[in-house]
């Protein structure tokens, strides 16, 4: 009897515990809420000037201008801006034709986001009379200044504008008024692409939940897009499903092709950065877990709870990341991460090198008399290849976000360039080509560059100009219109 008497106690205690436990939680909710949710602030609709809102919310401003921090470094990544064409150099040839052959760099926090498209040389160098090869698209997940832009002057006006006619107007970096509505803080959604893409899946994303929205303001940009017809009006190609098969089926179904490849003449599809896409094939969005768990998680201070907008890998924080869920040591988790990131790296760096080979090959056997009927199967080998590998390289958090997805992608792509590459081996022969085929020498970005015709000197030369000439011109105008305040700009 007395041992029964124990175990009721025993379980009233863990009971009182966990109502205890909710009701805490509910009463930091509660504060947080109450927090946000300041009716007296004076923000004006579309207020992009992110230096507005720290008068409000002072913590969630403090916090967001960490993201400038570029200090942070882990086995495989970084916060800092490396480059990873020198890193890599096989991706020089993978994108030969295409911007990204000449600058491709790891991503920096939100408060970098203007100045590196604009110092970006994918982004050319536009002047005063020209207005260089991008559109206004390109500027679509760079700042608070394109939904101001798009209620003023249009979404689909917004989207076929020039790049650098928004260069003045563009100015300020990813920040409060892309995810917050400005008078009551809900999250909301400030981008019509992602809006489309659930109405075109009969979803309404108003009935989404604060936990998905966790999610759905980073999907607003962390996704796969393409820029559709000679408006370039920016598209998610969900219709079909998320997975990589699936939106390559609607990619071949429009046809679309993003360039020809400059060597080996493939219709290559270029893969943006489908975060989103993989995440929700992992463990972790199988649990519910959202992006901002991870990514931004709750703080305290002052007995307000608050959310760290210190945007950031998990390993950064892992106190109030992983170990809020994972009872196991940091080194541990660490080790656990690692080892995800080691296997899809691997197969990832294999796949690069057997992309280049191909592509070098396939450029060797139309320099030696191939046919195009000949050829259309394997450059559809290699073009399905290259479409796995960057759906996952392009994804920079696919290797823990999804690594058994991210596995089977890349063994895949593998898969079909080594047939593209037997293929070839067989026409060949088949041709009677007696030459012999060498690889050229790509152990650098510099001498990849070289080997695929750009004139780096020249690219750097013209940007160099653009930076000196035409960005003040920018700058200044911003301040005239009161866009810009902050002391760095």
């Amino acid at each position: 009897m007395k041992r029964k008497n124990w175990l009721v106690v025993a379980i009233l205690a863990l009971v009182v515990f966990g109502l205890g436990m909710l009701a805490n939680s509910i009463m930091q909710r509660r504060a947080e809420s109450q927090h946000l949710s300041r009716a007296e602030n004076n923000l004006k609709p579309f207020e992009s000037v992110n230096e507005a809102w720290e008068e409000y919310y002072p913590r969630e401003y403090q916090s967001w201008k960490q993201t400038a921090d570029t200090t942070f470094r882990s086995k495989h990544m970084s916060s800092n801006n490396d480059d990873l064409l020198a890193q890599r150099p096989e991706m020089v040839i993978l994108w030969a034709g295409y911007a990204f052959s000449k600058d491709y760099t790891a991503p920096r926090g939100h408060m970098h986001a203007v100045d590196d498209i604009v110092h970006s040389l994918r982004t050319g160098a536009p002047s005063d009379t020209s207005k260089g090869p991008q559109p206004s698209t390109c500027w679509t997940c760079k700042s608070p200044d394109v939904p101001r832009m798009m209620n003023q002057v249009g979404v689909e006006n917004f989207y076929k504008a020039s790049w650098s006619d928004y260069g003045s107007e563009v100015v300020n970096p990813i920040g409060c008024a892309d995810c917050h509505d400005h008078k009551t803080m809900n999250l909301t959604i400030t981008r019509p692409a992602l809006v489309e893409a659930f109405q075109r899946e009969g979803k309404d994303i108003t009935k989404a939940t604060h936990q998905e929205m966790r999610s759905l303001v980073c999907a607003q940009c962390h996704v796969e897009y393409y820029f559709k017809g000679d408006s370039k009006y920016l598209t998610f190609p969900w219709d079909k499903g998320k997975k990589v098969e699936d939106v390559e089926a609607y990619y071949d179904t429009i046809n679309h092709v993003d360039f020809i490849h400059k060597l080996s003449r493939v219709p290559i599809l270029k893969a943006q950065h489908p975060d989103f896409e993989l995440f929700q094939l992992g463990i972790h969005a199988q649990r519910g877990v959202s992006c901002a768990d991870c990514h931004m998680p709750y703080k305290s201070q002052g007995g307000i709870k608050y959310t760290d907008h210190h945007i950031s890998s998990p390993l950064a924080n892992m106190n109030n990341t992983c170990q809020v869920c994972h009872r196991e040591s940091e080194g541990v988790l660490t080790q656990n991460v690692y080892e995800r990131q080691d296997y899809v790296f691997d197969l990832r760096n294999k796949l690069e090198k057997q992309l280049a080979k191909v592509h070098f090959q396939a450029k060797f056997l139309w320099d030696n008399g191939a046919q195009e009927a000949s050829m259309k199967p394997i450059l559809q080998l290699i073009r399905k290849s290259q479409w796995r590998w960057d759906y996952i390289t392009a994804s920079h958090g696919a290797s823990f976000h999804a690594p058994i997805e991210s596995q089977r992608v890349l063994a895949d792509g593998l898969y079909y360039a080594m047939l593209a590459e037997t293929n070839m081996n067989s026409l060949t022969d088949k041709m009677k080509i007696t030459a012999t085929f060498a690889m050229p020498d790509i152990s650098t970005k510099a001498k990849a560059q070289t080997a695929i015709g750009l004139d780096m000197a020249k690219e750097h030369a013209a940007k160099e100009q653009f930076i000196k000439n035409v960005v003040p011109q920018w700058l200044q105008k911003a301040r005239q219109k009161g866009l810009l305040v902050s002391a760095k700009n």
